[in-house]
């Protein structure tokens, strides 16, 4: 690497998230760990799911040993631009389907619970009232 080293923006390494083209922010440096992807022991889910943030807290947590340290020297591209970094990345969680008791399997067994007994008493009526006619 240059003793000069390229500054990136944080939306410039956010668009690097793919397994052919991942780009990695850790302790203010910026790693292209695309060539890494296959031999990863951790697999590339791993590093794709530490794209578009810090990943520093999650490289640091796994507890990495001294080895793979000093391999992250060669997938060295820069240093991010700290101004451009979120302060706290925003949760959004996912759109669920909105809930609808009425199309449950357990609203589907308590109407039967109530019709199964009126139908069997309807039918015991009917019957009784055409049996007592004959």
């Amino acid at each position: 690497m240059a003793s000069d080293p390229k500054s990136h923006t944080f939306e410039e390494v956010a668009k690097h998230n793919k397994t052919k083209d991942c780009w990695l922010i850790i302790s203010g440096k910026v790693y292209d760990v695309t060539p890494f992807m296959e031999d990863h022991p951790g697999g590339d889910e791993v590093l794709l799911s530490a794209t578009g943030k810090d990943a520093t807290n999650d490289f640091e947590d796994i507890g990495h040993s001294d080895s793979a340290r000093e391999m992250m020297d060669q997938y060295l591209i820069g240093e991010i631009d700290m101004a451009t970094v979120p302060l706290k990345r925003s949760y959004v969680p996912p759109k669920q389907p909105s809930y609808n008791p009425d199309k449950t399997p357990e609203f589907v067994i308590k109407i039967l619970q109530f019709l199964v007994p009126l139908v069997i008493l309807g039918l015991a009526f009917a019957v009784r009232l055409y049996t007592k006619e004959n």
